[in-house]
């Protein structure tokens, strides 16, 4: 049986807008990208909400890469070269209470 979720609060929680341009995403691949997002730091948590769809191509996956650094992974599944949306993309931070992820009980 499991307890849940024992600790791990959210100290902040942060929307950030960045204008980036991502590079064209070759055919049938998934690659990773980095992005300069001031204000990241390693431990965080980030979601990202594209400005628009692209046909072809998808955005993932994001991670926290570096301080400052946000990798985001596209995958391209069509049969041509697909340039995801440049524009303003939203980035919501999660930063954990004193850098410490949660810890999960189960019995």
């Amino acid at each position: 049986m499991s307890i849940g979720i024992t600790q791990g609060n959210t100290s902040g929680l942060y929307t950030v807008v960045v204008d980036i341009t991502p590079a064209e995403v070759a055919t049938i691949v998934t690659v990773e990208q980095d992005f300069t997002v001031i204000g990241v730091k390693v431990g965080d948590g980030v979601s990202v909400s594209p400005p628009g769809i692209t046909a072809g191509a998808s955005l993932i996956n994001a991670r926290v890469k570096a301080d400052d650094v946000v990798a985001i992974q596209f995958t391209n599944p069509t049969a041509g070269n697909v340039t995801p949306l440049t524009g303003d993309h939203v980035f919501t931070i999660y930063r954990p209470e004193s850098g410490v992820g949660a810890s999960i009980v189960s019995d």
